[in-house]
């Protein structure tokens, strides 16, 4: 703990000096206003732990994708097998990678037969405006599943018309030489075209990522296409349109069952849809119904491509959903009703054919009658086809003690149902699932401090939160198979820190620091002792993300720090860097991640990266 606090004092002493010597020179920090489905909040009204990665922050990173992006996230426990996209799981606050939810502009993407796949999204860095990361129980904002947390990723709507283009490639200069010889390297290229009309406005994104790896069979070939388009039929009607599709094919060495999956292989293909409008009524009222699709395609070949008749998983999942949401504004606060319905089905070769539906009703009413006192109360009433109905109420609020200075609470409650792999799997001798298996249910309390002034936030919270029929893959003797199980409660106190500083040196120079630390202390209280744990959680103990930027000009350069430790395990240390040139409608960048050749691992014995360098090019008229 020393390393933290003479880091964390070093940093507080830096800023507050910076501060006192620049104090007449300040950069405003843009309110970005969040939208819950049935309300739409600026970021500084907010109640909850909320963060936010902005268009400036993630062009600054040296990242490519989704992925890279969120590992810079406090909070965000991203454990990769694959680098660069590849595969990944996401889990929020020492949660498991099941217990969050992803969103595309408001949109749930839930993958029924397993989280693994949810983060295979067809979504381009070139596409993403910025991402809000929720933390803490969200069921009476986002519905089933939203049990720590859930990241919501907003695209770009574009202003004018016009093109953009990023291309780069990178190598680690070493060689396969467990496999072709060659050396490891890796290339990509992102574009995005728009059309901006008066009353219609259409972008279309695409990408294509290849790599032979950084180590024997990791290597990768990820596509992507998504199309966004909005219409605004008058002043008071808006529809929007999603279209995406992403074929990501990779060497999975080590990914699940190591050692002897060296030469397996896997193709997840996604395809996503949504249409969704918006209607601004007189009175007060505004109604947004939603329809949305997916379809997953997870073709796993334990042998890898040269024997498909032995050793294959094939698992087609499909998600047809409506919501109507809507929000009527009285004299005294903000009415939000909401109802969803859910159809997931899955067909697949270990798993079998089933089929669930999900139904839910929201409600929720904020008001902010008493001066200074903001208050946001609802519910989520859910029904699902195996579980009958489900209950979850939760409350938030904020007291602003003075201008920049405002204290925040609350208390939420939410589910995870049990994925179709929890439930049904069939690989004997090695994994069965457990039709018998109950949903996890979470509470948690929350209390925070926000700081914020026109150059500086600081966000402080501390958290209490219990998961209770926590499923875990159990065995008691090493003959036995793993199976899904309730194995008790998971009990789990952390803190949390986020802080952005912002300062213009003089008219040209700009400078920005951010520093996030999380610690987490969490106790299983297990139903039975005597037993073996396959996905034992080894959440991060303590997360500590640090970035420093500085801008002159067209010339731009970031520092990026991550140090994990977790329960179990070693701790490590991850240094990145991105310095880029812009020259007009083009820029030029330069990537080094894993400057100091660190080896550390996020998932089993799967080794990650390996120090990697990158050069790439971007062509944007007019800038996004």
């Amino acid at each position: 703990m020393r390393k933290f606090y003479i880091l964390l004092n070093l940093l507080i002493a830096s800023l507050a000096a910076q501060s006192q010597s620049m104090r007449d020179t300040v950069v405003s920090i843009n309110e970005v206003v969040i939208n819950e489905n049935r309300f739409n909040t600026a970021i500084s009204k907010q109640n909850r732990n909320v963060y936010i990665i902005d268009r400036e922050t993630i062009e600054k990173l040296p990242a490519r994708s989704i992925q890279e992006i969120l590992q810079y996230c406090n909070g965000i426990d991203l454990r990769q097998r694959g680098p660069f996209g590849a595969q990944a799981d996401l889990s929020i606050d020492g949660g498991s990678f099941e217990q969050s939810v992803v969103l595309l502009n408001g949109t749930k993407i839930i993958d029924s037969q397993t989280a693994h796949n949810m983060l295979n999204l067809p979504i381009p860095v070139e596409a993403i405006e910025r991402i809000e990361v929720i933390r803490g129980p969200a069921a009476r904002i986002y519905g089933i599943n939203s049990l720590t947390g859930a990241i919501n990723i907003v695209t770009k709507r574009p202003k004018d018309s016009g093109l953009v283009l990023s291309a780069y490639a990178g190598s680690n200069f070493e060689k396969d030489t467990a496999g072709t010889g060659k050396t490891f390297h890796g290339r990509g290229i992102q574009g995005g075209l728009s059309l901006s009309k008066e009353h219609h406005q259409h972008s279309l994104f695409a990408s294509h990522d290849k790599s032979n790896g950084y180590r024997y069979n990791t290597q990768f070939d990820n596509n992507k296409v998504l199309y966004l388009g909005n219409y605004q039929l008058n002043s008071s009607n808006e529809i929007i349109s999603t279209f995406g599709y992403v074929k990501n094919s990779f060497g999975a060495n080590g990914f699940y069952a190591s050692p002897g999956d060296k030469n397996s292989t896997e193709i997840v293909q996604t395809t996503l849809a949504s249409i969704q409008s918006k209607h601004y009524l007189s009175g007060g009222w505004t109604l947004m119904p939603r329809f949305s699709y997916r379809y997953n395609d997870d073709d796993y070949r334990y042998y890898g491509d040269e024997n498909l008749n032995s050793g294959r998983s094939r698992h087609f999942n499909n998600s047809l959903a409506a919501e109507f949401n809507s929000s009527y504004k009285t004299a005294t606060g903000e009415l939000g009703l909401g109802a969803e319905a859910r159809r997931e089905d899955i067909n697949s070769s270990n798993i079998g054919e089933h089929r669930r539906d999900n139904f839910g009703l929201y409600a929720q009413y904020r008001t902010s009658i008493v001066k200074n006192l903001n208050v946001n109360i609802g519910t989520y009433l859910n029904y699902n086809s195996d579980y009958k109905w489900q209950l979850y109420p939760g409350i938030d609020a904020s007291y602003e003690l003075s201008p920049i200075l405002k204290i925040t609470g609350n208390i939420g409650t939410s589910q995870r149902l049990p994925s179709f792999t929890d439930l049904f799997l069939d690989q004997r001798p090695g994994n069965i699932g457990n039709a018998e298996v109950e949903p996890e249910k979470a509470f948690q309390g929350e209390l925070g401090l926000r700081i914020g002034k026109s150059n500086l936030g600081v966000n402080l919270n501390a958290f209490h939160r219990k998961i209770s029929n926590f499923i875990d893959w159990t065995r008691q003797i090493s003959t036995e198979p793993w199976q899904a199980n309730n194995v008790g409660q998971l009990i789990t106190q952390g803190i949390n820190m986020q802080s952005n500083y912002s300062v213009l040196l003089d008219a040209n120079i700009k400078v920005n620091l951010t520093l996030g630390y999380s610690y987490l202390d969490s106790e299983f209280d297990r139903t039975k002792i005597d037993i073996q744990s396959k996905y034992l959680v080894s959440s991060l103990k303590h997360q500590l993300t640090q970035t420093s930027s500085i801008q002159i000009k067209g010339f731009n350069m970031l520092f990026a720090t991550r140090f994990n430790q977790r329960g179990s395990g070693a701790s490590y240390w991850i240094n990145d860097c991105r310095v880029s040139q812009a020259m007009g409608k083009i820029s030029l960048f330069a990537d080094a991640q894993n400057i100091f050749n660190t080896t550390y691992f996020e998932v089993g014995s799967v080794p990650l990266p390996a120090r990697w360098f990158s050069l790439g090019l971007k062509f944007a008229s007019p800038r996004w």
